[in-house]
């Protein structure tokens, strides 16, 4: 091989190789542990920007990747109870529907997917609906996902702007 051409191939491969520290919403990890479970969940999280989020930037009435750039994945080790009803051990991608009032939150099978252009709901594991709380002032800039944990359930936070909703979580022996 030419002496540039293994160069540009050098240089190609590593910079591939790199984090991309320079995404406008960065991916970020959030993980839990009860026992021998353990939940993480993987997103990107856009920024606010003075940007009207809700009803807006993300419309109402329509599948939302819930973050940016891929869609959100929740990977569990162990069957939880997610709202109540089971989920087993897995990865699935997290979509939403955000409304005024209410959330639907949606589980799905397939993964890897950029955005919810591909989204399909004949992949759905599971839908239900949460209420949408106000944060009563606060304002998250940038749109994060938390767990609070309390011994075997948990609530899974979805912050942003001056939205907030909860999904709980029980683990099962």
């Amino acid at each position: 091989m030419p002496t540039a051409a293994l160069l540009v191939f050098a240089t190609t491969f590593s910079s591939a190789q790199e984090p991309d520290t320079k995404r406008p919403s960065p991916l970020a990890l959030i993980s839990m542990r009860y026992k021998d479970a353990y939940i993480k969940i993987t997103y990107s999280q856009p920024q606010k920007r003075g940007r009207e989020i809700f009803g807006k930037l993300v419309p109402y009435g329509q599948v939302w990747r819930t973050g940016a750039n891929e869609a959100s994945e929740i990977t569990l080790t162990k069957n939880i109870q997610l709202n109540g009803s089971l989920l087993k051990a897995g990865t699935y991608s997290i979509f939403t529907i955000p409304e005024k009032e209410k959330w639907t939150i949606i589980i799905n099978n397939d993964v890897g997917l950029w955005g919810a252009y591909n989204y399909n709901s004949k992949l759905d594991e599971m839908r239900f609906d949460v209420p949408v709380q106000s944060l009563n002032g606060e304002v998250y800039e940038q749109f994060t996902m938390k767990f609070d944990q309390r011994n075997d359930t948990a609530d899974l936070l979805i912050l942003w702007d001056r939205v907030k909703v909860s999904i709980s979580f029980k683990f099962i022996n």
